[in-house]
């Protein structure tokens, strides 16, 4: 009897190189389109810019976000304070909205459903974390580091890149202190280097759509006859 032995191996791949192009999604890429397939998406994209096309309030002025501290940021900030203190039934300490996560700018005039959405294009959920005050502080001096995000509830200056004069509400951080703080899932589970928030005492779901919280916010503000605006109020200063 002869037997025959067979050594198997999984071969490993090693990437060396990578290229890639930039394909421009313009009137230039009309003539390679799909006749067919746009004729059937036609009426479906009618429907759809019917609806995102629709008209919920009127922004009293362009807000755009960014760093230490943005009339976009700002308003979104106070949105996520509102609505989670809302549903706690108690109010919120502060919240924290990642500026990278404020995908457009709003500009003055008519605000329509399709620019929340390319506001918040994403699937983001409101969360409620519970987090000691030694972990806030180390959050907001990473914060101080990049110059400001997008905040409700505290004020801070930033000095040498370092988080000082922290306050929470009108009373100085206290690190043995548990902070209820209103933010997104995303950031929740310590995503875009904030670590420290996925080190929580607790976490409650809401259940509740980011994009669906502002809509409701901008619609029940345009039925009281208000315009959609925030301000500047120094919750973030540097130092210089």
């Amino acid at each position: 009897m002869a037997t025959t032995l067979i050594s198997c191996s999984h071969k490993t791949w090693t990437v060396t190189e990578a290229s890639s192009i930039k394909i421009p999604i313009d009137s230039s890429t009309e003539q390679s389109a799909n006749k067919a397939y746009e004729a059937y998406l036609q009426p479906i994209k009618q429907q759809v810019d019917a609806k995102m096309n629709i008209v919920i309030g009127q922004a009293a002025e362009t807000m755009k976000g960014h760093a230490p501290e943005s009339l976009l940021s700002n308003l979104n900030a106070d949105i996520y304070r509102q609505a989670a203190s809302a549903f706690l039934g108690q109010e919120i300490d502060l919240s924290i909205v990642n500026l990278g996560g404020l995908r457009t700018v709003v500009t003055a005039g008519d605000i329509t459903i399709g620019k929340v959405f390319e506001l918040m294009p994403f699937e983001n959920e409101l969360v409620i974390l519970w987090l000691k005050g030694d972990k806030l502080n180390d959050l907001l001096q990473y914060f101080a580091s990049m110059g400001g995000e997008g905040v409700s509830g505290l004020h801070m200056e930033i000095e040498h890149d370092k988080a000082i004069n922290i306050k929470i509400g009108d009373k100085p951080l206290d690190k043995d202190k548990i902070y209820t703080i209103a933010t997104n899932d995303y950031l929740a589970g310590g995503n875009d280097k904030m670590v420290q928030l996925a080190m929580h005492e607790k976490k409650q779901n809401t259940g509740i759509k980011i994009r669906n919280m502002l809509l409701n916010y901008i619609k029940n503000e345009t039925q009281k006859g208000n315009k959609i605006q925030s301000k500047l109020d120094g919750r973030i200063t540097i130092n210089q």
